[in-house]
């Protein structure tokens, strides 16, 4: 029974923190109060723009050892073999693994560190923050993925199984922490329910797991594999039916069952029989219909930019991991850039540059005609202009006769005048073309008007050697003309599918690299133009480039991606997210104290939103750019479960052993946490079903999306969940709203 009470506020008592001291007086003015506020409020945006960065890197680095590959042998139907390139990382494991931990690294650690800095007593701080943080990602983050969808288009969760696994783990999550307060031993955390709290996490991504290989029960349900044409990629998912039109994934569903015998090979390898296509041969025939396509769309673009748009258009077609949009998020709101748009332009142009290089290696005596330059721009009323012939290349020790001192024997450059009509009428940019036709030899003559006794004289011997000359037809009257392929396209194909790797994308190869984009400011524009070329940085950019510029270069000495597979940075980026992590921890705890607020309102309201930001703006990216709703939306269900899991269990089942091995009970009061989240899993219920029935084809047609209407009410109903659980956690944590 809900009891209302007026109980008197008590005063916040400020301590110290695990790193950050008391600071003293203790009793300040209100003027001083308001000053150390600002202070302490400042220092708190501060860090989380740190975390977010050092964050950054951590998903690169997970981001490269999810993509890690390993080769298996491949027979086909006529005895064949082959070798084909498989993922190591299963999607899903990953996603509550990896993903889910360097998405939610800064609210585990914060939970771990605040039990482990104050002398393994329970904190209000750590376990606030992971409720209200999972309040504000089921809320807010899809109420904001719902509502950017464009108008009258939808995004469905495609791995509906591996979905309603998680949704069930993270409500469950809630519940098991309100029966281990309240039900099993109110106020007291045994050893057995710390242990048994962090086991559930291996549980939940098993379960998750078989759900996805459809093993046990699922392994009646007919297998599909996704085939990535772009990178030879074969990852085995649950089948979600096949691609709608206009998609942007070139994903191919591939029915394997009853087709492919699956076994083990004498090397070890996985033998698969039936496939019928060559990945490779595939993807490179893409990659060339790309770069035509955007060829005849854009005549007037040179190489390098088409091979720029080539390179943007398919990584921009890939299926891309929750770690991108995250890192994606992160570098276009610090005004480090859009990735895909520089990694296009960078490959861009060390193709062209090499492909220049072997260009410069031929034959020194060819002679070449050629426009300087190849542009030209004019107003219609400029009456005429002169283009400009080079001549370039050629033998400068050729011996000719000449009869007039007034012929130059060598011409390097010559002008042609070209008359501009103008029509005086009013009409929009134009263009031309002007083609120079192939060289010919000219025979030495004479001008109109000239005497006879300029004319060159033809002696006998001349006159008998040319005769000699005469043409004549020889043995081999006809000839065959082979085709063959352009090695230097072939060499820029390849060169451009072996770029489209997104973990080449997100990471680094040397320090060099890390701290040239540290101290370079790019545009962090999220508008994704069809030609992927760069803009100029806006004023935003260059703002937050300069309130970063501290931590992108502190955070450029963590080891490049490249070293050990991604495992140094993982190990380094981690251990610097602790250490930010336990100073943001005092900071918000002084914070809250000092302008007269709990720990677990401080950590509900500003903390869990602070650490909630990278998300929310890979939510939307994802929501926008993915063809399905699992990257914005199905990673914030196994997020809510494994910060439960982890950040609190790992936490109670220190503290639990260590009070145990005292023969004290490990103490935790039941009051505030249990009110939230019962609060949170009666809300989180409301969301959930309100997204499955908006999957109906009469609602909406899919989780995110739809019509302009139907979106503003999802939203807003998520977005007033949300404040009801703040409205109310507030009311509890001072006792105005008693229930526990």
């Amino acid at each position: 029974m809900i009891a209302f009470g007026d109980s008197s506020l008590s005063l916040c008592v400020l301590v110290s923190g695990v790193v950050l001291p008391v600071w003293n007086p203790q009793n300040p003015s209100v003027g001083d109060k308001v000053a150390r506020a600002i202070v302490y409020f400042v220092a708190l945006i501060y860090m989380f723009l740190g975390m977010s960065i050092i964050a950054d890197r951590f998903m690169s680095s997970i981001e490269v050892i999810t993509s890690q590959e390993k080769e298996i042998t491949i027979k086909k139907s006529n005895g064949e073999t082959t070798t084909a390139t498989v993922r190591i990382w299963n999607e899903t494991v990953s996603n509550l693994t990896l993903m889910a931990l360097g998405s939610s690294a800064p609210e585990i650690l914060l939970s771990v560190i605040e039990v482990c800095g104050h002398g393994f007593e329970a904190g209000s701080l750590g376990p606030s923050t992971i409720v209200g943080s999972a309040a504000f990602n089921m809320f807010i983050i899809i109420a904001l993925c719902v509502y950017v969808v464009p108008d009258g288009e939808t995004r469905k969760i495609k791995h509906l199984r591996v979905f309603f696994v998680t949704a069930a783990w993270s409500i469950f999550a809630y519940i098991w922490l309100y029966l281990i307060l309240s039900v099993f031993s109110p106020g007291e955390v045994e050893v057995w329910e710390a242990v048994l709290t962090f086991f559930f996490f291996p549980l939940c991504v098993v379960q998750a797991w078989v759900a996805d290989r459809r093993l046990l029960f699922y392994k009646y349900v007919r297998k599909r594999y996704r085939a990535d044409k772009h990178r030879g990629i074969i990852i085995e998912t649950e089948g979600g039916g096949s691609l709608g039109p206009g998609g942007f994934t070139k994903m191919d569903m591939l029915e394997l069952d009853g087709q492919l015998n699956c076994h083990s090979g004498i090397d070890g390898g996985l033998m698969v029989e039936g496939v019928a296509k060559d990945d490779e041969d595939e993807a490179r025939r893409d990659m060339a219909r790309t770069l035509k396509e955007l060829k005849q769309r854009h005549p007037d673009k040179d190489m390098e930019q088409l091979i720029e748009m080539a390179n943007y258009q398919v990584l921009m077609q890939q299926q891309k991991s929750r770690a991108f949009y995250r890192i994606q998020a992160t570098r276009m709101m610090i005004g480090a850039g859009n990735i895909l748009k520089k990694h296009a332009a960078d490959q861009a142009r060390k193709v062209v540059s090499s492909n220049e290089g072997q260009a410069q290696e031929d034959d020194p005596h060819t002679i070449r005609m050629e426009f300087e330059p190849a542009l030209y721009q004019c107003f219609e009323n400029c009456g005429s202009l002169k283009l400009t012939v080079a001549r370039r290349g050629g033998d400068a020790g050729v011996t000719v006769k000449v009869c007039s001192e007034k012929f130059f024997w060598k011409l390097s450059i010559i002008s042609i005048t070209v008359k501009i009509i103008d029509d005086e009428e009013y009409e929009k940019n134009k263009a031309f073309t002007i083609e120079l036709g192939e060289p010919v030899l000219l025979e030495i003559g004479q001008k109109h008007g000239d005497s006879n006794e300029n004319k060159p004289v033809v002696g006998a011997e001349e006159e008998e050697v040319a005769k000699m000359g005469c043409p004549s037809l020889g043995e081999h009257k006809q000839l065959e003309v082979i085709i063959e392929e352009s090695y230097e396209f072939k060499s820029t194909v390849d060169k451009l599918i072996k770029k489209t790797n997104l973990a080449l994308v997100v990471g680094s190869s040397s320090w060099r690299e890390q701290f040239v984009n540290a101290v370079t400011v790019s545009a962090g524009d999220d508008d994704e133009e069809e030609s992927g070329e760069e803009r100029l940085p806006s004023c935003f950019d260059y703002i937050m480039h300069f309130l970063t510029v501290f931590w992108k270069v502190l955070f450029a000495f963590v080891p490049p991606t490249e070293y050990w597979n991604g495992w140094a940075c993982f190990i380094v980026s981690i251990s610097l997210i602790g250490v930010l992590t336990a100073v943001t921890g005092d900071l918000a705890s002084h914070f809250g104290c000092t302008i007269g607020l709990k720990d677990s309102v401080t950590a509900v309201v500003f903390v869990a939103l602070g650490t909630s930001v990278p998300d929310t703006f890979a939510s939307k990216v994802a929501a926008i750019q993915d063809q399905y709703a699992d990257a914005s939306i199905g990673n914030v269900t196994g997020s809510n479960a494994v910060n439960v899991f982890l950040g609190i269990g790992v936490a109670w089942t220190i503290a639990a052993i260590v009070w145990r091995s005292k023969g004290k009970p490990f103490m935790v009061d039941p009051g505030n946490l249990a009110f939230s989240v019962t609060l949170f899993t009666i809300l989180a219920v409301v969301c959930v079903s309100t997204l499955l029935y908006r999957r109906r084809a009469s609602v909406a047609g899919g989780e995110l999306g739809g019509p302009r209407t139907c979106k503003l009410i999802t939203s807003l109903l998520f977005i007033s969940l949300w404040l009801i659980y703040i409205l109310l956690a507030s009311l509890e944590a001072y006792c105005h709203l008693q229930m526990f």
